[in-house]
Formats: C-alpha cells, structure tokens, sequence
C-alpha cells in the first residue's frame, strides 16, 4: 500500500510499525467492538453503515460515526468483501446470499482506532523505508 500512494502523491514508501498490547480490548477504560474473524452479517451491517455518509442513527450500535467504539476489531473489508457489502445496500442480494458467500475464506483482522484514548495503548516500534519504487507492487 505504502508503495502504491507513493506512485500516486510522490515521496519514499515509508510504513510506521506499532505494537498493541496483546490485551488491548480488555482495557477497562476502553469501549472496544470486537467481531469474530470470520465475516458475519452483524459485520457487514456495521462496515454498510459506517461507510454510507447518509447514514446518521448514532443511537444505532452499528454506528462509529461519533466514534462511540474507540477501538474496532474484525475481518478487513477488501475489494471482494466491498463489492459484496455494496451489493447488499443496494438490495441487489439479500442477507442470505451474503451470509454465505461470506463462506468462501478466511480474512486477515485489522484494528482500527478512533480516539486519542485508543491511540496512547499504541507503543512505535519502527519504521521501514525504501529507496525507490520498483514493479507493480
């Protein structure tokens, strides 16, 4: 990713790494939303909702827009997932459908973070950087 944005904005590929603590969502002044590794249809309503800019219910416990949840733990939602939530929004398939093509894989889990509380857990551990550009990385 990093040497993609690089070939679109410029500049040297640099990605900073971060340790988080193993407990992390076990902190007690945290409000953490942890969803199984497995994509399921409470996460695809959760990632549907928080991405549609009209969606506004912050009462709704699928909503971070008001960043309710400091930190967000679940399956990353990539390209095949996303085309499956938009799918879903537009009612082009039903819940059903999704649930099981959901099935087809196992996804990486990502954390996102929304509030400078979240953030302070995180300790740098490095950076990396490179040179140049190469390939169709």
């Amino acid at each position: 990713m990093a040497k993609r944005r690089t070939r679109i904005d410029g500049g040297i590929p640099t990605v900073t790494i971060y340790e988080v603590p193993d407990d992390l969502v076990e902190k007690p002044d945290l409000n953490c939303r942890v969803f199984t590794d497995r994509p399921s249809l409470e996460w695809a309503i959760f990632i549907k909702n928080n991405r549609d800019r009209e969606f506004t219910d912050y009462d709704d416990p699928e909503c971070n827009l008001d960043c309710k949840y400091d930190v967000v733990v679940g399956p990353v939602a990539n390209d095949t997932v996303g085309l499956l939530i938009r799918q879903f929004s537009r009612g082009t398939i039903n819940a059903e459908y999704l649930r099981k093509e959901f099935d087809f894989g196992k996804l990486t889990n990502q954390y996102t973070f929304h509030t400078e509380k979240a953030l302070r857990y995180l300790k740098k551990a490095g950076v990396m950087h490179e040179c140049a550009t190469t390939g169709n990385d």
